[in-house]
């Protein structure tokens, strides 16, 4: 009898084997398509993603939906903008609707065999029922027989921490770049925005390298499919999940932070309606919100209506995308609200917080050599004027580049005349997006935080009876420049709302009549206003308490704040000692702007993890 079963079981697995296809993903971290040979770039080596394309397809027009890792893993998974479901923030953790569930779950119940070595960092607990295996051992290889199996391999070669190792170390990590094929920096293209210097030079190089040791690592799992007689049933997936770990790219929403490199090979057999025909250069846009439902689409599994996102492969498809939207919000310790709209030819950036410098400071890019020489021209006013850009101490609340004239975008055409029409479409389009993802991203941390906790997940806080049209009302608010509007908006009745009146009063030394509000975020920006128009003792209670608050976030918005005190962030100089070595952390953010504020305070370089 348990014979029979066994055939019987390896029979189905053998059906579905050939009726389904498998799918395998090969990812790296923190690529631009120029380190890939197949987008042209002669200085680039990757032979076995250029066999790939060769026998596939090529993207062009492939965008992340935030210039770092999370964020955009968390909307890979579900197929949904973080920013709509509350993990558009960088190492939070949110709860998840019980409605948005992660793709893979689908498949597995599907028929598929999921297996992921080993990244994950979706801002959200993987669920159980997510993966059949999850592990730095992770294989199609340890699936039952015949069973048509979904497989992820994560190389981290490209991650921005391995493009800083210089000298020796770099040669280490990057063993099977043939010396004849290493990048000479002499030769490398420095774009504007970066100044032109040895160390600038190096690290690109160095980017090229490791972009050719993961080509390496991508070969031999290549192989491995072929090995295992499979690679005329797998469609393969060759992607990076945001641009170039280096300053003014990662983490930022220009091209060099969000364009990423897409190859996808199709099985002559796989092959239906036209796609994946050897060779194609494909330049519709993709989001990688698109992922999740093109795997479905292709597996035959139904895709969920409540997706964010569309299939770009597979038997049903629907109208291509005129547009693709990126995010970027808080940075480890940093807070920023900028969203940025791109279609064919155009990117629209709207920065919320625009009265912040371009460059927040924050301890994982100052370990960058390429932050070293920004940091060290700027002092020596040596710095081009685009470079200089990236420096400021402010930037315009709206951007807007022609990145087909302009791949670099360092002309900001926002205010030219001859393109006002093209903005106001822009513009729109940004809004109408924004209004229907129902975007998170103007709410301060602390009172998501608040409303999670209440509500029971992030997705539902602006679908409550009654905030209908309430994102419009802080769109406005936030980007106001009448006093009057920020002044009334600190009497509504919206918490959120009474915190960007408070802290467009701080930006114009206004105080704000707010600290003994309700909520812990609005009463840290009313402080803020008060201490920034003159001394004030409540206002200095008020953030002394904040900044020893229970919740690590409050403490951390706490910190933001006396950050931009200036000298009368020495009136907390206790507490801030005391974020130093705080033992109720989940991440180290509090210690760091803490940390920060103290060296200028002190006049000291002490460093901090």
């Amino acid at each position: 009898m348990l014979r029979r079963q066994f055939i019987a079981t390896s029979l189905l697995a053998a059906a579905q084997s050939t009726t389904r296809p498998n799918i395998l993903w090969i990812s790296c971290e923190d690529s631009s398509p120029f380190g890939f040979s197949c987008y042209g770039d002669p200085l680039a080596y990757t032979p076995n993603t250029d066999a790939l394309a060769k026998q596939g397809v090529r993207y062009t027009h492939c965008y992340s939906v935030a210039g770092v890792c999370a964020p955009t893993r968390s909307g890979i998974i579900t197929g949904m903008y973080p920013a709509s479901i509350g993990s558009h923030f960088m190492r939070c953790q949110i709860q998840r609707p019980a409605h948005i569930k992660c793709f893979t779950e689908y498949l597995r119940d599907a028929g598929y065999y999921t297996s992921n070595a080993v990244k994950t960092d979706y801002n959200f607990a993987v669920p159980k029922t997510a993966w059949d295996e999850l592990s730095r051992n992770a294989h199609w290889r340890n699936r039952p027989a015949g069973k048509p199996f979904f497989s992820v391999f994560n190389d981290e070669i490209t991650h921005e921490s391995r493009i800083r190792q210089n000298g020796d170390a770099h040669k280490k990590i990057t063993p099977n770049v043939p010396a004849s094929r290493r990048v000479d920096p002499a030769k490398v293209p420095v774009p504007g925005y970066w100044p032109d210097t040895p160390a600038v030079r190096e690290q690109i190089a160095n980017f090229y390298d490791c972009v050719t040791e993961f080509d390496h690592a991508a070969g031999k799992i290549l192989q491995q499919l072929k090995d295992d007689g499979l690679a005329d049933n797998t469609i393969v997936f060759i992607w990076s999940d945001h641009g170039i770990g280096l300053p003014r790219s990662k983490r930022w929403n220009y091209e060099s932070g969000a364009h990423a490199p897409l190859v996808v090979y199709i099985p002559p057999k796989l092959r239906a309606n036209g796609q994946g025909k050897p060779g194609l250069v494909d330049s519709q846009l993709v989001s990688f919100l698109d992922l999740a439902p093109t795997v479905l689409n292709l597996a035959g599994v139904e895709v969920p209506k409540h997706l964010q996102s569309r299939a770009f492969l597979g038997p049903k498809l629907t109208p291509p995308r005129e547009y693709i939207y990126s995010c970027h919000d808080r940075m480890d310790e940093r807070y920023e609200t900028i969203r940025a709209t791109r279609d064919k030819r155009y990117r629209y950036i709207r920065n919320y917080q625009y009265f912040k410098p371009y460059y927040q400071y924050m301890n994982t890019s100052e370990g960058s050599p390429i932050m070293h020489e920004l940091r060290r021209l700027d002092a020596a006013k040596q710095l081009s004027r685009s470079a200089a850009r990236f420096m400021a101490d402010s930037k315009p609340m709206e951007e807007l580049y022609d990145v087909e004239k302009d791949p670099a975008e360092l002309t900001n055409l926002a205010g030219d005349a001859k393109y006002k029409d093209i903005l106001a479409r822009m513009r729109k389009a940004h809004e109408a997006w924004q209004d229907q993802v129902q975007d998170l991203g103007l709410f301060p941390e602390g009172e998501i935080i608040a409303e999670e906790k209440k509500l029971g997940n992030r997705w539902a806080i602006l679908r409550q009876p009654g905030r209908e049209n309430l994102l419009k009302e802080l769109r406005r608010v936030a980007t106001s420049t009448d006093p009057a509007s920020y002044r009334v908006a600190q009497k509504h009745s919206e918490a959120a709302v009474r915190f960007w009146g408070a802290t467009l009063a701080a930006n114009n030394n206004e105080r704000a009549e707010l600290l003994d509000d309700s909520s812990p975020s609005v009463r840290i920006a009313a402080a803020m206003a008060c201490l920034r128009a003159g001394d004030d003792p409540k206002a200095v209670q008020v953030l002394q308490a904040a900044l020893n608050h229970d919740i690590e976030m409050i403490r951390l918005e706490a910190g933001n704040a006396v950050d931009r005190l200036g000298d009368r962030a020495r009136f907390f100089e206790k507490e801030l000692d005391a974020r130093l070595n705080d033992s109720r952390d989940q991440t180290n953010y509090p210690a760091r702007v803490a940390n920060k504020i103290l060296n200028r305070l002190r006049g000291t370089n002490r460093e901090t993890q």
